[in-house]
């Protein structure tokens, strides 16, 4: 489905009032739809009937996002309450289809028939047992089956599996399958993740969030079949889907976004700040004043990323994007405003102070040339200081500005 935002604002309400539980129904099937009249009888009636056939109480709800080829109409025939979303996007619909659903579980699957309906009492089963996420995987390294032709070979071996591994890695999601569509999870875990993405980020979404804080997730293999659409092409586009959820991933992690690439900055920094000054030798190789000056950009650029790393986290645990963090809690106690203006204000001293060395020579030579070897390696520590300096008071007090909405 076409969608241009990624972020619903929380104070924006663009999907309508949940359902209140307590009508007896277990289990609410949402299925998002756009235009597919083509296959979602098939998903519907394949819900319907795995509902019927296991006696589970529970519904099939369409999620409808703005079709105009009857799928609507083909989905109550069989069976569905169509509830009709007028914002565009994957996440928005399935808001949307939450919002309305009353099951104490949903399920949520795609329309163009490419999953089983008939396993949804597997992810029930394993939602019985206490798990609030119950993820489908249709890859061999989490036990699923790709039947021929259902996944595109980029999809298969080397997007699908790399996002999977970067999501266990970032954020210890136990999972092999970030992109599988079909899953099933609680009411009261999906009210306390307050989704907000509106597009194809929906899903990660829900992985990451359910992962930091630290939900009972569980994998169900099943088996992905080739998309039963003929006329229309997929809604999923390869590059500018794969590059969103990148992005998505690192806005969720400001740990690689900014604090790993920081740290390796500033650690380079210090490698070369003690190569210069020591003027290290490697065979013909040696460094002097231009390391220096190199390794101050690396320095200053270093802090400024860790610097965004501690700022971004703050935002958005205050936005709640991210859960509480009890390690930023003791971080903040330890580095309040007070000990950066302290801290910065002793830098930008101690900075003006090697300048002002500088500046007593060149007076003592009645302002004329220096050498500029030696009186650089005063200046540039000198500047980089006072710069570090700035940076550590600006950004205490923005900082602070951050907190005030967590009090």
């Amino acid at each position: 489905m076409p969608d241009s935002a990624i972020l619903l604002p929380r104070a924006t309400a663009r999907t309508p009032r949940r359902a209140r539980t307590g009508s007896g129904i277990e289990l609410s099937v949402v299925i998002p739809c756009l235009n597919e009249a083509e296959t979602v009888g098939a998903c519907v009636e394949k819900a319907c009937r795995a509902i019927r056939e296991h006696g589970i109480a529970g519904e099939v709800i369409l999620a409808d996002n703005g079709s105009t080829d009857g799928s609507q109409e083909i989905a109550e025939r069989l069976g569905a309450r169509v509830v009709r979303v007028a914002e565009r996007g994957y996440g928005a619909a399935l808001m949307g289809g939450i919002a309305a659903a009353q099951g104490k579980y949903i399920l949520m699957g795609d329309a163009d028939d490419s999953y089983d309906f008939l396993e949804l009492p597997r992810f029930l089963a394993r939602l019985r047992q206490g798990y609030e996420l119950v993820q489908g995987c249709r890859l061999e390294s989490g036990g699923g089956r790709v039947m021929p032709g259902a996944m595109p070979v980029l999809h298969r071996w080397w997007g699908n599996p790399m996002f999977s591994a970067l999501a266990r890695w970032w954020f210890r999601a136990p999972i092999h399958d970030v992109y599988c569509g079909m899953r099933g999870f609680s009411r009261e875990l999906y009210d306390a993740l307050e989704q907000r993405c509106t597009g194809m980020e929906f899903a990660s979404e829900m992985i990451i969030k359910a992962s930091l804080r630290e939900a009972r997730i569980a994998e169900v293999p099943i088996t992905l079949y080739p998309d039963g659409r003929r006329t229309r092409r997929p809604h999923l586009r390869t590059f500018r889907d794969g590059w969103r959820t990148l992005r998505f991933l690192l806005l969720y992690s400001p740990r690689w976004l900014f604090l790993m690439p920081g740290l390796l900055l500033i650690a380079a920094g210090a490698l070369g700040y003690g190569f210069g000054m020591l003027r290290v030798r490697l065979g013909p190789a040696t460094f002097d004043v231009h390391t220096i000056l190199v390794a101050s950009l690396a320095a200053i650029c270093g802090y400024q990323s860790v610097i965004f790393a501690a700022m971004t986290k703050i935002f958005a645990i205050s936005e709640g994007l991210l859960p509480l963090d009890r390690r930023m809690d003791r971080l903040l106690h330890v580095f309040n405003l007070e000990r950066g203006l302290l801290g910065g204000a002793a830098a930008i001293a101690v900075g003006l102070a090697l300048i002002l060395v500088v500046v007593h020579r060149w007076v003592s030579l009645d302002f004329g040339a220096l050498d500029y070897a030696a009186t650089l390696r005063w200046v540039i520590p000198g500047v980089m200081l006072v710069v570090l300096g700035v940076q550590t008071i600006l950004s205490s007090f923005f900082c602070s500005i951050l907190l005030l909405r967590r009090g």
